[in-house]
């Protein structure tokens, strides 16, 4: 999931929407939280403190954060950067110092070192992964790729691995896993003052294969926009009790599908061989980049792919400007039968769509396993003097 958690302290909008733009935009997600759920800093992994007004305020702030918790980051933005106040910045705590606005790259280079401390500081716990799966339509089999790919997730890895469905109203995750639940994603986002890992145990259904479901919400008016904040909330209290935690995130982008690419460590994009889907998954991925949810993310997938194609997956990728990270045959027969059954394709035998379910699956547990190396090799990014 996000890799880290960010707090924007300023009393500016316009700064803390552009601090959030640039949290939420690099290649290791951060899940921008309110104020008003930390206390000075005490949920966040990384704190930004404005420092343009009010200097001794924002120094003392700063103190406050530092003598609240060792372990916090803390980004301090002001308007110059005269050796005197980053001087007198650090010595209140500060780990970082930028002037407004801060640089893109130099600010995603202090997020990457602060993601490497805390990586190290937490060496040998599991952190958890979030993986989002989008429709470029309607019907182009999103939930059908979610749910096969969580149930494998489940089986091969062991790991406690949960799938949240989205979707307000018509969402059918429960049916393609043939399971009731007496509760849903709404009962999560209502008691977020409750949500510890007993309550979420009472929340979830779980299916035989081990995965385990947040089902959707049978109201067509939630989850909505008023939500999205505690969406993301959601999902990072989730992030302490399971591994993986994959997003059946429909094919709409509204204010909870963005929180959810927000968040997610990966973006799979479904999509078929036809005009339709194609010219919408090229329109998403520009939508997904300006948003800032980092196109470095996306992982485009191409559903129902049967010879001779109406469209050959070069054109596709030449389209979307994206490779097909994976390919999944058509076969309406089996999925129809699963569907039907409420019994997932990955558990119904050996066909070749059920083969790439499980090809798919052990190359994310691949990507999984070399993620920790590759954040210990950012280690050597860090610099001493990281504020001069």
């Amino acid at each position: 999931m996000a890799r880290l958690t960010g707090l924007i302290i300023s009393e500016d909008e316009r700064f803390r929407i552009h601090l959030a733009g640039l949290m939420r935009a690099g290649a290791i997600p951060v899940s921008v939280i309110e104020r008003r759920q930390s206390q000075d800093g005490a949920s966040a992994d990384l704190v930004v403190v404005d420092v343009r007004a009010q200097v001794p305020s924002a120094m003392a702030t700063i103190e406050r954060l530092r003598a609240g918790s060792g372990s916090v980051a803390v980004f301090a933005v002001a308007s110059e950067s005269s050796p005197e106040l980053i001087l007198q910045a650090m010595r209140a705590g500060a780990n970082e110092f930028f002037t407004w606005p801060p640089a893109e790259p130099v600010f995603h280079e202090a997020v990457g070192r602060t993601a490497a401390r805390r990586d190290s500081s937490t060496a040998g716990r599991p952190q958890a992964r979030v993986l989002a799966f989008f429709g470029a339509k309607g019907g182009a089999g999103t939930t059908t790729v979610a749910v096969n790919c969580g149930v494998e997730l489940a089986r091969l890895s062991k790991r406690p691995t949960v799938i949240v469905d989205l979707k307000p109203g018509l969402g059918e995750v429960a049916l393609f896993l043939g399971l009731r639940s007496r509760y849903s994603l709404l009962d999560a986002l209502d008691n977020l003052h409750r949500l510890d890992g007993e309550f979420l145990r009472e929340l979830v259904a779980r299916h035989k294969s081990g995965l385990e479901m947040l089902a959707g919400s049978d109201h067509f008016e939630r989850p909505g926009a008023a939500d999205s904040g505690a969406v993301e909330e959601v999902f990072r209290l989730l992030g302490r009790q399971y591994e993986y935690i994959l997003v059946d995130a429909g094919s709409q982008i509204h204010a909870c599908s963005v929180a959810a690419l927000y968040t997610a460590d990966a973006i799979y994009l479904v999509t078929n061989p036809d005009v339709p889907s194609v010219r919408n998954a090229q329109r998403l991925i520009d939508r997904i980049n300006q948003l800032g949810a980092c196109g470095e993310r996306v992982r485009v997938l191409l559903n129902r792919a049967a010879e001779p194609y109406p469209i050959p997956p070069a054109q596709i990728e030449g389209a979307v400007g994206r490779p097909v990270d994976h390919t999944f045959p058509s076969d309406y027969k089996t999925v129809s039968a699963a569907l039907n059954a409420g019994v997932p394709i990955a558990s119904t035998g050996t066909s070749e769509i059920a083969s790439q379910f499980d090809r798919f699956t052990r190359r994310i547990l691949d990507l999984a396993a070399a993620a920790p190396e590759a954040s210990r090799g950012a280690l050597g990014l860090q610099r001493l003097a990281s504020l001069w």
